[in-house]
């Protein structure tokens, strides 16, 4: 897949000096960044879903709790 990306001067030269400093391309540059987006994204879904269903049931367990709860001891 090809993608076009239009930047103006600033922008554009904060790109090449940044992925220079780095030592990868624009084209990683921006890989990385969309992918980190991504992430961060499906990890503040992931907590929010996760503090939902703790705040309707708040118990917690101790480590040695949880690993007799799944036969791991």
């Amino acid at each position: 897949m090809t993608i076009s990306l239009r930047l103006n001067d600033a922008d554009s030269i904060l790109f090449k000096k940044y992925a220079e400093m780095n030592g990868i391309t624009i084209s990683e540059l921006v890989r990385q960044s969309v992918l980190e987006r991504i992430e961060d994204e499906y990890d503040l879904k992931a907590y929010e879903k996760a503090m939902s269903a703790y705040k309707a049931n708040p118990a917690t367990y101790s480590l040695d709790e949880a690993e007799r709860e799944l036969g791991l001891q």
